[in-house]
């Protein structure tokens, strides 16, 4: 399977730079994966796309300001990236360190406000331990002059109100770098109404982690090997899920990283179970899907693993010309971009 075929052409006007003025004002596309039909319509009226009895499984991950930047001893400019926290050290970080070239093992880096990054060691060919120390504890520091990691397809720094747009109004655990974009378009009052509609809502936490924004560098798809990433399913979502099964009512994935979830902690029956730990899997086409029943997600990157995942769950046909109606549409594409409902 060759990485090309998941290609498509997008004008630059449509990639959305900047959110919706309202959340749940974005458009929403309803993709029938059977019929292959579309229909359109405001994110604001998903209900009337759902049946009481679905159940909207969220990602309740909290992005963080994982983006910094500092200066050398000799003054030039270096950007760190925070990739993934070392367990049981609220200081110590997985790293990328840009320029990558260059740094002396031990090397110390000053950052704003007094605090400071010591370089270490490799651990792969992209990332570096980096342990910072300062007058404060650094998880306070970082909440104040880190910056929100915006996708660099956005092409802009961040600003103050992605501090709240690119972030969901549900989430609560910080660990990610990335939004779970689908998300972004839920309001709580939206989130009240469907549950006053009979549609329940149920939890996981995956931390969207740096394979979000890697271009896969192989031709086929089944070399591409892609990151970790740490997650938790609790028990209250697995007896969610497995009482709506029951019922007859489908479990709707919020997001390419909820499905995931969903599907790594699945067994070959079906069936879920609480976990915690780290998420390696690549859905792509070929894959059955033995949880997720209808999906909710964006307008995905050409040839990006998270396109890949929306064709494994409608087709290829399917979704390709979906994704060419939404751009003979104008719908906005990407984490700031319109919605689709895939069932």
């Amino acid at each position: 399977m060759l990485v090309r075929d998941f290609a498509y052409d997008l004008p630059e006007e449509l990639i959305a730079r900047h959110p919706a003025p309202e959340r749940d004002a974005s458009r929403l596309m309803s993709l029938d994966r059977v019929s292959g039909s579309c229909s359109e319509d405001l994110f604001k009226n998903l209900a009337t796309h759902l049946d009481p009895g679905d159940l909207l499984v969220l990602n309740d991950t909290r992005v963080i300001p994982a983006r910094l930047t500092g200066c050398k001893e000799t003054g030039g400019r270096v950007e760190i990236f925070l990739v993934r926290r070392e367990t049981g050290h609220a200081e110590r970080w997985l790293c990328l360190v840009r320029p990558s070239k260059r740094f002396r093992e031990g090397q110390v880096l000053s950052l704003s406000a007094g605090m400071k990054a010591t370089v270490y060691e490799k651990r792969d060919a992209d990332s570096r331990l980096v342990e910072f120390s300062g007058p404060e504890p650094f998880p306070i520091w970082l909440d104040r002059e880190g910056h929100i990691p915006l996708p660099p397809y956005l092409q802009r720094p961040d600003e103050a109100e992605d501090r709240d747009r690119y972030q969901t109004v549900y989430a609560c655990f910080p660990g990610a770098v990335a939004a779970p974009t689908a998300g972004l378009h839920f309001t709580q009052p939206l989130l009240a109404s469907l549950r006053d509609f009979g549609v329940q809502t149920a939890c996981l936490t995956l931390h969207t982690g740096l394979g979000t924004f890697q271009p896969v560098r192989v031709d086929r798809v089944e070399d591409h090997r892609i990151h970790t990433e740490h997650f938790s399913l609790p028990d209250e979502t697995v007896t969610a899920i497995r009482a709506t099964k029951t019922r007859g009512g489908r479990v709707i994935a919020v997001g390419t990283t909820t499905a995931r979830t969903l599907e790594y902690c699945s067994d070959a029956a079906g069936i879920v179970n609480q976990q915690e730990g780290e998420a390696d899997i690549f859905i792509y086409p070929g894959y059955t899907f033995k949880v997720v029943d209808a999906l909710i997600t964006n307008f995905h990157l050409p040839e990006s693993t998270l396109l890949m995942l929306v064709v494994a769950f409608a087709g290829h046909a399917p979704v390709m010309n979906a994704y060419r109606e939404a751009v003979a549409r104008g719908f906005r594409f990407y984490s700031y971009g319109d919605a689709m409902l895939i069932r």
